[in-house]
Parts: C-alpha cells; sequence; structure tokens
C-alpha cells in the first residue's frame, strides 16, 4: 500500500512538475487539478513535462477562486480519479502546486503504514476557533455568499449586512456539525470514498456551494460522521501571518524547515532555488525520523508577527508607517530638547556637551539649515544638513537621527523660530525630555539692533508661536517629561533646574553641578519689557521682571546669594 498525492496548481506549474515528479517516482500516484483559467499552452506544457509517468492523472478542471466552491470541487474531482486509478493507495494526500516535500517519501510512507485508519485534517468547531481572521466564523455557515470576497468586495460585504438587516438565516442541514480547518489534508482511502459516496452528498454540496470559504469547512466537517481515527492536525507545514495570508518560504528559510520535521511545507517561493535543491535530492543529508512538530518553529514565527506588526522601537516600516499612532515607539530611545536655554546662556551647547557626555547639536529645525553637532554636513544615517530635504518629512528626519545615532544620547536645541510641525509629536513621545525656559527668545531681541517696531512685531509673533507649544506640551495626552521654567524663575535660581536636567540625561547620574554656564547679559531687560508693553505689545510669557531688576549678576535663594559664572 502507498500514498497519493492529489496536487491543486494554479501558477509556477514547472516547479509543480519538479515536485509531482519526485513523488511519482517514488511510487506515489499523483493526479493532478490545474485551474481552468490557466492557459491552454501553459496546461499542455505541464501534461506533456510529465506524460512518461505511468502513474500521474489530470483531472477535470475547475476555476479555483478564493473562498468559493470551485476549490472543494477541484478536490472532490481529482480525489475520485485517484480512488478510480490507483487501487494501492490508502491514503490521499492533498497538496498545491507551491508545496514541497521535506522529508522522504519512504518516512511518510511508514508513519503512514503505522497508523492506517486514521486521517489527519484540522477539524475543530467554530467555537474553539480562535485563527479566522475577519470575523464570519458561524455566519459563513448560516448566510449566503454568492459573490467573490476579492473580486467582488462591495457586493459582498453589502449582501452580508443585507442578510444581518433583515435576519436570514439558512438552515444547516441536521446531520451537520460544522467544524473548520486547513485545507490541506491526508486522509484514509476508506474515509475519502465515505465522502465521496455519501448518500446524501447531492444536498451538501449544494448547502456547502454558498458556504463561505468551503475549503476549509466541507471535508473539515463532513470527516467528523464518517471516520473512526481522526488527528485533529495537518501534516503539512503551512504558517499564516495576523492578516491570515500564508508564509511564503524563502532560501534563507532552509534550516528552519528542518527543523519543523513536517513532511510538507507550503507555500515555497518559486525562486527558491536552494529549497528545491536540497529537499528533492538523493544525497541530502538524512534527519532522524521524528513526530511532525510545526510547533517547533512556532515561537519564530510569533515573534515574526510581532516584529511585523509592532516592529522595533522607533524604526518605521512599510506595514507601519501610513497608520498613526500604530508604532512600539515613536523613536527608538531617549532624547533632549532644549528651548530657550542657548539664548540665556552664552555657549550653552559646548557646556552642555561636556557636563552631560551627549551629542548636542544645535537647532536642528532651523528655517535655514539643520545645525548639527560640530557643524556637519551629513550625520549618521546619511542625514542632510539640508532643510528642504528635512521639511520634506520632519518626523523621519527625527526618528532617522535617533534610530541610527541608538546608544548616545541626543540634545539638540529648539525654539519659536524654528520648524513647529513636530510639536504635538514630540510631546506624545515618552523617550522625549523637553525642556523650556518660556520667554528666553526675547532675550536675542533685546540684544538685536532693530528698530523698536520692528522688535515688538517679532516679539508678538513669537510669543504666539510659543504659547502654541507650550499648549500642546500642558495638554493631557503628552507623554514627554516636560519641564517648563518662565525666564524670570529660571534666572533667579538657574543650578537647581540645570542639575535636574543633567541627573536625567546621565550617564553621569550623582554629579553635583560646580557652575552653570555664563548668563547673558540681561541688565536693563526689565526696561526693554515695559518699552514693549508701552508699545501695546504685552509679554506674558518672560514672567515677572520689574522695572531696573538686574539678573545678571546675583541670584537670591532662600536668601543665601551666590555668584552667576
Amino acid at each position: 500500500m502507498t500514498v497519493g498525492f492529489v496536487m491543486l496548481c494554479h501558477t509556477a506549474l514547472g516547479r509543480a512538475a519538479q515536485v509531482a515528479r519526485h513523488w511519482a517516482e517514488r511510487g506515489c500516484p499523483v493526479v493532478i487539478h490545474v485551474d481552468r483559467r490557466v492557459a491552454a499552452k501553459a496546461y499542455a506544457g505541464l501534461t506533456q513535462d510529465l506524460a512518461d509517468l505511468p502513474n500521474v492523472r489530470f483531472s477535470g478542471r475547475h476555476a479555483c477562486e478564493w473562498g468559493t466552491w470551485g476549490i472543494v470541487a477541484a478536490s472532490q474531482e481529482a480525489a475520485t480519479v485517484m480512488l478510480r486509478d490507483f487501487a494501492d493507495v490508502r491514503h490521499v494526500y492533498l497538496a498545491s502546486g507551491s508545496c514541497l516535500p521535506l522529508r522522504p517519501v519512504d518516512e511518510l510512507r511508514a508513519y503512514l503504514d503505522e497508523r492506517p485508519n486514521t486521517d489527519f485534517i484540522e477539524s475543530v468547531t467554530t467555537e474553539d476557533v480562535g485563527w479566522t481572521v475577519g470575523g464570519l466564523d458561524y455566519e459563513r455557515f448560516t448566510l449566503r455568499f454568492p459573490f467573490s470576497w476579492r473580486k467582488q468586495k462591495w457586493w459582498f460585504d453589502t449582501y452580508v449586512k443585507l442578510q444581518r438587516r433583515v435576519g436570514f438565516r439558512r438552515k444547516i442541514p441536521a446531520e451537520l456539525v460544522p467544524h473548520l480547518g486547513s485545507q490541506w489534508w491526508c486522509l484514509t482511502r476508506q474515509t475519502l470514498s465515505a465522502i465521496l459516496e455519501h448518500p446524501d452528498r447531492a444536498k451538501i454540496d449544494r448547502y456547502f456551494q454558498k458556504v463561505w470559504i468551503p475549503d476549509e469547512s466541507y471535508f473539515q466537517t463532513l470527516v467528523r460522521q464518517v471516520s473512526r481515527t481522526v488527528e485533529s492536525r495537518s501534516l503539512t507545514l503551512s504558517k499564516f501571518d495576523f492578516q491570515g495570508k500564508p508564509h511564503i518560504f524563502y532560501d534563507d528559510h532552509l534550516q528552519l524547515l528542518r527543523r519543523s520535521d513536517c513532511f510538507v511545507a507550503r507555500k515555497i517561493w518559486p525562486d527558491a532555488v536552494r529549497l528545491y535543491a536540497a529537499f528533492l535530492s538523493e544525497d541530502r543529508s538524512r534527519q532522524a525520523a521524528a513526530e511532525p512538530n510545526p510547533g517547533k518553529i512556532d515561537r519564530l514565527f510569533a515573534k515574526a508577527v510581532e516584529r511585523r506588526v509592532k516592529g522595533r522601537p522607533g524604526l518605521y516600516m512599510h506595514s507601519r508607517f501610513p497608520q498613526e499612532n500604530f508604532e512600539n515607539g515613536r523613536t527608538a530611545g531617549p532624547y533632549s530638547v532644549f528651548s530657550g536655554f542657548a539664548d540665556v546662556f552664552e555657549n550653552f551647547e559646548i557646556w552642555l556637551s561636556k557636563a552631560s557626555g551627549a551629542r548636542v547639536h544645535g537647532h536642528l529645525f532651523a528655517p535655514d539649515r539643520v545645525h548639527f553637532s560640530g557643524g556637519e554636513t551629513v550625520y549618521n544615517g546619511a542625514l542632510s544638513d539640508s532643510a528642504k530635504v528635512r521639511d520634506y518629512n520632519p518626523k523621519s528626519f527625527l526618528t532617522s537621527l535617533i534610530w541610527n545615532t541608538r546608544g548616545e544620547r541626543q540634545c539638540f536645541q529648539f525654539g519659536p523660530t524654528d520648524t513647529q510641525e513636530l510639536n504635538w509629536f514630540m510631546s506624545l513621545d515618552g523617550n522625549a525630555q523637553i525642556s523650556v525656559i518660556s520667554g528666553a527668545w526675547a532675550v536675542p531681541l533685546f540684544h538685536s539692533n532693530q528698530n523698536f517696531g520692528d522688535i515688538r512685531r517679532e516679539a508678538a509673533r513669537l510669543q504666539k508661536i510659543e504659547q502654541e507649544f507650550l499648549n500642546i506640551l500642558r495638554a493631557p495626552s503628552a507623554k514627554a517629561r516636560v519641564r517648563i521654567w518662565s525666564l524670570a524663575d529660571f534666572v533667579e535660581n538657574p543650578m537647581e533646574p540645570l542639575q535636574t536636567i543633567m541627573d536625567e540625561i546621565g550617564p553621569r547620574q550623582g554629579r553635583r553641578l560646580s557652575e552653570v554656564p555664563r548668563m547673558a547679559d540681561l541688565t536693563g531687560f526689565g526696561q526693554f519689557l515695559q518699552n514693549l508693553r508701552n508699545q501695546g505689545m504685552q509679554p506674558v510669557l518672560m514672567g515677572d521682571f520689574p522695572v531696573g531688576h538686574d539678573p545678571a549678576t546675583k541670584s537670591t535663594r532662600r536668601g543665601r546669594p551666590y555668584l552667576v559664572k
């Protein structure tokens, strides 16, 4: 007794011919069904390639549209030919043209000889199914599905909604208990003939012709009526992603497929030359006979699904990028944003780099160019300092910078004169540490030599922009670590907030700052703010700077003065 293979083919017929020849030359009859939509010339070429093999047959052709009855009809037709023409076949193994044998035929034959009355087919009730994608578990048996889900999607969805609205329900034949499972089975002659010769087959077939995806339920349901021993599992390795689409195996999956110990795998990429050469070769290294166990590689597939669905933090890829908030972390690591500090302190970037050990940039989102650390024009990851390139997609620019500098803390300056497109993105990023001295943008205006009318207009514009930024940072949905000081509060005691920021940045946590960078000269700044008020502009973000107050030389904290160096 032997095992016969039924192959359902619709593409890559050259590879299907290779596999069919492999089985047929080792004493396994093969019956091939070719989709009716395949061109006559390609079909004729396949029949000619296999014409020299006496144990290969071709069955009548059906159109095999996914999710429709044609696939079941093709399986029935080919199985009927197998049982009729090959009396020595005890088990019939259903495979596709994209399947590849992973173990020698002798091992499969010996395995089935030890289980002569066992049917291998995944068959579980609808209540126990957790892998269906897109709903319609039990409803696939109680509604009608005359339209193709792939080619007539609108009609399909509309007709399903209409049936639900009017309360339409099909009656399931009394003798049937719906079961679902993988399409790829291996059934005994006795079981398969009982299904094909069922006295009520005409009625059952009419019912299943309007069931959705009947190839996953027809044999799976009927086998429960006629089989003596059912093992609810498939001998074929067939893995699916989170969308219900089959995984495709490539050449670099060779060792993975060997570890599965399964007899057959699908889907194999037609150009996987290494896989076909390794598994169809006679001199491949023998492996110890083992129970088929696809669960051995389930962990790797689960990791692959997680990688595809969630991805790595801060790395955007085609399957996730278009969907806002569908990312596993907006950026790849912590970074710090300083707003107003470079305006208040002289050479703040140099001081911060020495004090923190982090990489400190200038204004990355300045309107003229990207001010990378050290004045670089091209940075890690081939990031250009071109403002035009950066502004094409600022989010990609920032996430690429953080990704390409993983392991090194990035700090950069930011202010109301910069591009504001990333305000929400940064505020919702848990990796962001944002420190703001509100109103500090007025210090460069204070030291500028512009006409006061121009200064007033610019101050009004910058205050409006920064106020919007602060509102975003204070939003309840903000996830960034945000600290905001008014300019007046900060200059009163700069040491404490700077120490807090340094402790958070690391890696020199625990070290106390002995000094802060030299502060810009703010002599007369209070009068400058009063002049803005006199001109009709109300500065509100700087805090309280009394006229005549000079914060540039001394500051008082709880009565104890210290010199600001």
